[in-house]
């Protein structure tokens, strides 16, 4: 077994039906071992003496229906390493549960909440506190649950966290046909393996991937036609256009920006068709290459 010595949170946002683990410890790769989700079922955070097997496992009782309590329950009850085991479950309706074993190595605990479980093990008293508190003030508000799980993470690590220190982090979190063009559940599952100050990182790495595949907000929208001069500066400096700056966003001008934005990896922020495009493609496209 491995001793995943860290703290976690498991939780479910029921507007956009997606379900995470966010998790930090002293410990190399954390997220690879800690973490598990699927979508229409549920997400599970195994760690202290980790069972690993308690991932998969679990993830197909709650699969068939099983609450997080009876998952708990049923990974634990047969398991004789259990009391220095520690889990946090949210189940397909957003029904919470977690297990902290009596020779977890201290601080350790849990705190349960409505669609979430906070849990950690060898750390500054408070953090777990502080984290739960955290998640319930920030949740249904700014953002999506990959920011109120980092944040909540953050805000761990600001009570003091994993009493030795930090090495690594991860987020996972999944929905249905939410990866990249809906071919899978997996929405994001991003991790900082091995830094100094990996939950600043893994921030900066969320930050990114909403740029990269986040939803298109109708509200950012701006008219091609009137930033068309903009626009043909931007692809002469980048070397995509070869035209006139002739104010006109012609095909060719089009064919050239679309090629950018690919090259750029925005392409699920504008296809190369429409009159409209995300203002936020063009301001990391001017930022970039700015003068």
């Amino acid at each position: 077994m491995v001793s995943l010595s860290t703290f976690s949170i498991v939780a479910y946002d029921s507007l956009r039906k997606e379900w995470g683990v966010a998790v930090q410890s002293k410990f190399l790769a954390a997220g690879g071992l800690v973490s598990w989700a699927r979508a229409g079922a549920g997400a599970i955070a195994t760690q202290a003496n980790a069972n690993v097997s308690y991932g998969p496992l679990g993830l197909n009782l709650l699969s068939a229906g099983k609450t997080a309590t009876e998952v708990v329950y049923i990974l634990t009850h047969s398991d004789e390493g259990k009391i220095s085991r520690q889990i946090g479950v949210v189940d397909m309706n957003g029904g919470s549960a977690a297990f902290t074993g009596a020779e977890c190595i201290a601080w350790a605990g849990h705190i349960i909440g409505d669609g979430f479980a906070c849990q950690g093990n060898i750390l500054v008293p408070g953090t777990i506190e502080v984290m739960a508190n955290k998640y319930e003030k920030i949740r249904g508000k700014n953002g999506e649950l990959a920011d109120w799980l980092v944040e909540t993470l953050a805000e761990g690590q600001k009570a003091g966290g994993d009493k030795r220190g930090q090495q690594s982090a991860g987020i996972l979190v999944v929905r249905e046909k939410g990866g990249y063009l809906g071919n899978t559940d997996r929405y994001i599952d991003l991790r900082v393996d091995d830094d100094p100050k990996p939950i600043e990182k893994l921030k900066t790495l969320i930050g990114l991937h909403h740029l990269y595949f986040g939803e298109v907000d109708q509200h950012r929208l701006i008219e091609l036609s009137v930033n068309t001069t903009e626009i043909q500066e931007l692809l002469l400096r980048t070397g995509y256009y070869a035209g006139p700056l002739s104010g006109k966003f012609d095909e060719l001008t089009r064919k050239a920006l679309h090629t950018l934005v690919g090259i750029e990896n925005l392409e699920n922020r504008w296809n190369g068709e429409g009159d409209f495009i995300d203002s936020l493609v063009l301001e990391y496209l001017q930022n970039k290459y700015k003068v």
